[in-house]
């Protein structure tokens, strides 16, 4: 499969695209104004310690006070646990390459107000990015990621991606990261290593271990809270993260940037500086590859499939629910015939737009009933599948003889509608508002309260100029009655700077 990242670089933002056979598959957004901070290595207080939570939370200089779980509590004495819990990177599935019992080693369960007190002082590394009104969640164990290679101080162990399957090259990898390793240093090598060789591990081992020399070096003297350590732009952590043998060209638009990311390139994966190329064209490039409207496109709530059916997808507080109906596909053979079609083509589609709109947490779809057994578990084949293209961790149940599939799919930062929308002011975030009739009906209650409670003899109403029209045209009775009743005079005025639910009802 031929892929390749397409960069865009204006003085506001940064976005990255992975294009996999032209199609956009992932799109990464920096913005100046409000960068992501996830990999940040932060110099915090703690504020408040929860031990009915086995929490705490801690001042690192952000708006909202970050969370630090017992678990993400570094101590010497669960450092030999397991790698899982310690790194949580959603692209590399891990496998502990060394261990006395072969078992990965549960941390020991010591109490988080034993570890921690309020006030102290701790070096900790952004996990997730705070998503809406929840604050960062950190972690006091440090991963450092390369290119071929995650370090982690103080974790004796190694771990390879669960991505490199072919276990000779597993054991090749195992040996060189053992020979060249420095003791109680702890290593994960990543999928992008495989067919790597020693020099080529080596060289990113000593960059790595020298970068955590140098957060060492400032810590002591750092304030608290402050930023110790800043992870790579957007543009470099793709070339870092993303960049694999599929793909076969960069193309990026910014002279600067592009600068930047050969110098990385010759740092790091020198082999590979040839494949960049500067995007120099007056129309922009994702207006020239279709991008942009790709992006259009999945910000949308309907997503229409090729047979004529579509996809419906709702985000809510606590998840997301995707529902696959048939539009306009009525088939050419039986009803279930029809639908297996539907589910099957909709697999394709959701399993891709998780992917592109970063969708994370739980994930609900619902799928068109199907009778047969055989049926419900191709459409379960298909959808793990599909996402096995997905570098985020995905967990996901059986499929319900109602068609309901629940997935799990790891989330660090908020997904692409979250980035890039705001909830309207108007229906406050339900998609929905008040139709002009209940408006009106609205309006008549605060007349009739207006008059029967003020002594003025004359009432003004401010009104969208649809619902002035629906009061005049099918409630002027009803406000003739209010007149006639209360001995006052009703003056409705439409206004065109109010929104369709906003009216304004005084006496005057």
């Amino acid at each position: 499969m031929s892929s390749e990242l397409i960069i865009n670089v204006t003085s506001h933002e940064t976005r990255v695209a992975l294009m996999e056979n032209g199609t956009l598959s992932e799109l990464h957004i920096e913005r100046e104004s409000d960068k992501g901070i996830a990999g940040n290595l932060y110099k915090g207080r703690i504020q408040r310690v929860l031990p009915g939570m086995q929490a705490a939370f801690v001042d690192v200089g952000l708006a909202r006070s970050a969370f630090l779980y017992v678990d993400d509590v570094y101590t010497s004495s669960r450092a030999t646990g397991s790698l899982r819990s310690v790194y949580k990177d959603e692209q590399d599935d891990l496998e502990l390459a060394v261990d006395d019992t072969n078992e990965p080693l549960r941390p020991q369960s010591i109490p988080i107000e034993e570890l921690i007190s309020d006030g102290d002082e701790i070096l900790v590394q952004i996990m997730k990015e705070p998503i809406r009104t929840k604050g960062a969640r950190i972690s006091s164990h440090i991963s450092l990621p390369g290119r071929y290679l995650v370090y982690l101080p103080g974790i004796d162990n190694i771990a390879i991606s669960r991505r490199i399957t072919d276990q000779a090259e597993r054991e090749r990898l195992e040996e060189i990261v053992k020979s060249i390793r420095p003791d109680t240093s702890g290593f994960i090598v990543r999928t992008a290593s495989e067919g790597a060789q020693e020099e080529d591990l080596r060289m990113d081992m000593d960059f790595l271990i020298k970068l955590w020399d140098s957060i060492q070096i400032r810590n002591p003297s750092a304030a608290v809270p402050s930023m110790v350590h800043e992870d790579l732009s957007v543009s470099l952590r793709a070339i870092r993260d993303l960049y694999s043998n599929s793909i076969k060209k960069v193309i990026v638009d910014s002279q600067q940037t592009y600068q930047r990311i050969i110098n990385f390139i010759e740092t790091f994966t020198p082999q590979l500086k040839f494949s960049v190329e500067l995007y120099d064209n007056p129309v922009p490039i994702f207006d020239a590859l279709g991008i942009e409207l790709e992006i259009s496109r999945a910000l949308n709530r309907n997503v229409w499939l090729k047979s004529g059916g579509y996809i419906v997808i709702e985000q809510t507080e606590a998840l997301f629910v995707i529902d696959v109906n048939t539009g306009r596909y009525v088939g050419k053979g039986n009803q279930a015939d029809t639908i297996l079609k539907t589910n099957l083509e909709a697999v394709r589609e959701i399993a891709y737009q998780i992917r592109l709109r970063n969708l994370g947490g739980i994930i609900i779809v619902d799928f068109i009933d199907m009778e047969k057994k055989a049926d419900r578990q191709a459409v379960f084949n298909t959808l793990q599948e599909a996402l096995t293209k997905d570098r985020a961790r995905t967990n996901i149940g059986g499929i319900s003889d109602l068609g309901l599939v629940q997935m799990t799919r790891k989330r660090v930062r908020e997904n692409l509608r979250s980035q890039m929308c705001d909830p309207c002011p108007h229906c406050e975030g339900r998609g929905t508002i008040k139709s002009t009739q209940s408006i009106a009906y609205d309006i008549l209650r605060a007349m009739r309260k207006e008059a029967g409670t003020h002594a003025e003899d004359k009432i003004l109403v401010l009104a969208h100029p649809d619902v002035v029209s629906f009061l005049y045209d099918e409630e002027r009775d009803y406000i003739d009655e209010i007149e006639n009743r209360y001995r006052k005079k009703i003056v409705i005025r439409a206004d065109n700077r109010n929104h369709n639910e906003k009216f304004d009802v005084f006496s005057h």
